[in-house]
């Protein structure tokens, strides 16, 4: 896939430190934690570590940050491999694990306690919180701080052996309760859990903390350079301190560089609340259409190149901004409109029944399969006396500068004939349920006729015939108005959303809607995951919930680009 040559300040730093030596080689690495589906908001943090190393020749290492067991199970792993994959990566460096290295940090951590740069701690949460102070006024010592070396080695070993519960001892790196960034205030390095890891099994009930964990895995892995959001860039000191603190026991000293996350309206960017919407049943599970995962953006249609594109466009930066989802359904129409055949499709059917064509006869047309395209092909697609058109595509009193069907007015069908309305028929309730039109026969292209002017537009069309019924389904954001969910940072590291922006509130209840169309067949033998654009519609994927006789198929985005239209 190609990708822009432009530069970005995070790749003029890398240039510099080879230029002066800091670093032999390029060496990155992706580290998602496996408790739930990546989602677009990961793509700017993961094209970055995997291009970089392909852009300097370097390596980049997949490590899975699986240092929380309560949440975290193979079904993500696995999905993330798959997903990185997608976007067209390898990790070229190794795969690795956050606990391939416990013995490790366990091993750095009683060092630690040895050389008096930790303690055991008895403080609770709250009682945590309130020892470390304010963004203005500085922590305080905890009653511990000072306990003996070999009692907090002792108490140490005696967690990891199991005999304490949850809560009771944490281990503290010894820092500085005055400094002024309150993340070196002798922050938690590790805690008990008797939760059961999925790689080690029952062997831990303490787990180290990722500020602790993660610096130590880069440098065990060579990294040379560590990139992360700018929400870590209060953490660097701390990552620093880490490797500085352990570089006898480490190969390696990373230099940490962050940029601005990404945000994007009308999206929810925490796998926490996405998760809830899957467990609580709003949406169908992490690769529902509606949301922002990787796995659901493939299954509506999205493309691994629209998405590269997209992160390309929208750059790296350390300045905090909102990207409009606009620019993503840009990118995805831009790489879909050279790349998808276009078929017909009527997504709300209205019949059609042309009065002076033969009963029991019906014609085959050609039709291009794309306008630009001509090596793609084309076509066959029958017409006949009953056809399907859309039902917005009739008005038996014409708006003012309605140029589509109405009774008089004559319109041409996409690669057929031009016909004229006479009449409809309606229901007992006043709906119109027919419409009755005539053919100029000498309209078809060839014909004599065929370039006659007329004021009505061209519409799409599908044969009664033949018609294959699908299912359509179409979508909007889930989020009801404007404006990104911004994320905040908790203890453990995970971004979430403030209980003030109450999400599940402004959930869209038109995310979904359902509709039950009419198709050419060439809709219904190709396999799951093909895009059409269907003609005046937008372009639509066909999901696995097809069956053999009735497809299903995804809107994934519509034809008009406002994106491009603000900005030309």
């Amino acid at each position: 896939m190609e990708e822009t040559t432009r530069s970005n300040f995070i790749w003029d730093a890398i240039e510099e430190d080879l230029k002066e030596g800091r670093y032999e080689q390029v060496h990155t690495r992706f580290p998602p934690e496996p408790n739930g589906y990546m989602h677009i908001g990961h793509c700017k943090a993961l094209i970055m570590d995997f291009l970089t190393a392909e852009r300097f020749g370097g390596q980049c290492n997949l490590r899975f940050d699986d240092t929380n067991p309560a949440k975290e199970d193979t079904e993500y792993v696995e999905a993330i491999k798959k997903d990185i994959h997608w976007l067209g990566f390898h990790w070229t460096g190794g795969l690795y694990y956050a606990s391939d290295y416990y013995d490790k940090c366990y091993e750095i951590a009683e060092e630690w306690i040895k050389r008096g740069l930790a303690y055991v701690d008895e403080l609770s949460k709250d009682e945590m919180r309130e020892y470390r102070g304010t963004l203005t006024e500085p922590g305080k010592n905890s009653p511990w701080r000072d306990r003996p070396a070999e009692e907090s080695l002792d108490l140490f070993r005696r967690m990891k052996a199991g005999e304490f519960p949850e809560g009771k001892y944490t281990l503290r790196a010894k820092i500085d309760m005055t400094s002024p960034n309150i993340v070196m205030r002798d922050p938690a390095i590790y805690r008990i859990l008797y939760k059961e890891h999925w790689r080690t099994g029952k062997k831990w009930c303490i787990y180290p903390m990722y500020d602790f964990s993660h610096p130590i895995g880069d440098a065990l892995e060579g990294i040379s350079h560590s990139m992360c959001s700018l929400e870590y860039e209060i953490h660097r000191p701390l990552y620093d301190w880490v490797v500085e603190k352990s570089r006898d026991m480490l190969p390696a000293k990373p230099r940490q560089i962050e940029f601005a996350r990404l945000n994007m309206t009308q999206t929810v960017m925490s796998k926490r609340y996405l998760r809830q919407l899957v467990e609580e049943g709003h949406v169908r599970g992490w690769d529902d259409p509606r949301m922002p995962t990787l796995s659901a953006l493939r299954r509506r249609g999205y493309t691994a190149q629209a998405i590269r594109s997209f992160v390309d466009k929208i750059g790296m930066s350390k300045a905090d901004s909102v990207v409009d989802f606009a620019l993503l359904e840009h990118c995805v129409r831009d790489d879909l409109g050279a790349k998808a055949p276009r078929a017909m499709a009527v997504l709300r059917p209205l019949k059609v029944v042309l009065t002076n064509w033969p009963e029991g006869e019906t014609k085959a047309l050609e039709i291009e399969n794309h306008p630009d395209h001509p090596e793609m092909g084309t076509r066959t697609v029958t017409f006949g006396r009953e056809l399907y058109i859309e039902q917005e595509d009739f008005m038996e009193v014409p708006a003012k500068k309605y140029q589509r069907m109405f009774p008089g007015n004559e319109v041409r069908l996409k690669g057929a004939y031009i016909v004229k309305c006479e009449d409809c028929v309606k229901d007992e309730a006043g709906n119109v349920v027919e419409v009755r039109c005539t053919v100029d026969f000498d309209s078809l292209s060839g014909s004599a006729g065929a370039d006659r002017k007329i004021k009505g537009k061209t519409l799409h069309w599908v044969s009664a015939a033949d018609a294959v019924p699908f299912e359509a389904r179409l979508y909007e954001p889930l989020l009801m108005n404007e404006g990104d969910m911004e994320a905040e940072e908790t203890e453990d590291g995970e971004n979430v959303v403030p209980d003030k922006k109450d999400f599940i509130s402004r959930l869209n209840p038109n995310s979904l809607t359902v509709l039950e169309g009419v198709a050419e067949p060439c809709v219904l033998s190709v396999e799951d995951g093909t895009t059409f654009q269907f003609l005046r519609s937008g372009y639509f994927c066909k999901d696995p919930d097809s069956t053999p006789d009735k497809p299903v198929y995804n809107r994934v985005v519509g034809l008009r680009d406002t994106f491009a239209k603000q900005n030309k």
